[in-house]
């Protein structure tokens, strides 16, 4: 028989947890910088592990492609990368990405027991200060998530050097994750990433008048080894990369025991699918499991 895994953290990590006013803070801005989560060490390993995936090395790969399914290759040129599922299909990657800190993290600021991942997005943008798919257009997440049971699902941003303004880091609306939405189309059939920036921007800013609210965008400077945090319907984007190497990051999308497969439609009638609809494992009942071990591992349960 196969126990579960047992998470603890040693004296110096507890030691790096948000305390309550920190939770607090990011149950009203919808965004969190954490203190130092990871060693130099661990994200030069990182690094190097992920250099090895640009190059081609897989442990495994997906039984199916998703058809939304991010997977830069080199001939796609010096554009934005995008990699997705990298904590599946590189086992180096999922070493560093499941710390158990990361989702006790997590765990504190979504009021979680348990938090799985639900994705990982390998991202590298280029030191090209022109390219347009460098500029990320303000978007949430949740947008993309609709057959997502849970409204706590968040982000860890991970980048492997410090990140600033000039590199282009993660910028924040703050606020932005207690708005209540105008009705939307939004899905995962209309990625960001393959979206016209103003159209975007125009969308953001008639949420913020429906709310009253100012646009108040927060570019989060991210020393290295600290992570951002934010909650899965804070808007964000970032600018262009002008500094002359490379950003690289990963984005670690999480999500708390509790979430479920749910089923939902688009605004043309059609359903919503994710990825992970075409990969996973199904549960009794036939829908998706997005507690598939091999796709979703756990990485940090509360001790009974």
């Amino acid at each position: 028989m196969t126990t579960a895994p047992e998470f603890v953290l040693s004296a110096a990590e507890r030691a790096a947890l948000p305390t309550p006013e920190e939770v607090a803070g990011y149950r009203e801005h919808g965004w969190y910088l954490s203190g130092r989560l990871f060693t130099d060490e661990e994200l030069d390993t990182l690094q190097a592990a992920t250099e090895k995936y640009y190059e081609g090395h897989r442990d495994r790969t997906l039984a199916v492609r998703p058809p939304q399914l991010a997977a830069w290759e080199p001939s796609h040129g010096p554009v934005q990368r995008h990699n997705d599922y990298v904590h599946y299909e590189s086992d180096a990657i999922a070493a560093i990405l499941r710390k158990p800190l990361v989702g006790a993290v997590a765990a504190l600021l979504a009021g979680a027991e348990e938090i799985r991942v639900f994705q990982s997005t390998l991202i590298l943008k280029p030191p090209v200060p022109g390219e347009p798919s460098n500029q990320v257009p303000w978007h949430f997440d949740k947008h993309y998530w609709h057959t997502s049971s849970s409204e706590e699902m968040l982000t860890a941003f991970i980048p492997f050097h410090d990140c600033g303004v000039e590199n282009g880091t993660i910028t924040m609306v703050d606020g932005s994750h207690r708005w209540r939405e105008l009705p939307s189309a939004e899905d995962s059939t209309r990625h960001f990433a393959r979206r016209d920036r103003s159209e975007l921007e125009s969308i953001l800013a008639a949420n913020a008048a429906h709310n009253g609210a100012r646009v108040h965008k927060v570019p989060v400077v991210i020393p290295r080894g600290h992570v951002s945090f934010h909650h899965c319907r804070t808007y964000h984007g970032s600018g262009a990369n002008l500094a002359d190497t490379p950003r690289r990051a990963v984005s670690l999308h999480l999500q708390d025991g509790a979430n479920q497969y749910r089923g939902a439609t688009r605004p043309d009638g059609t359903a919503a699918v994710y990825n992970h609809d075409a990969v996973v494992r199904r549960t009794a009942d036939g829908r998706p499991d997005y507690a598939d071990p091999e796709i979703c591992p756990v990485i940090w349960r509360e001790s009974r």
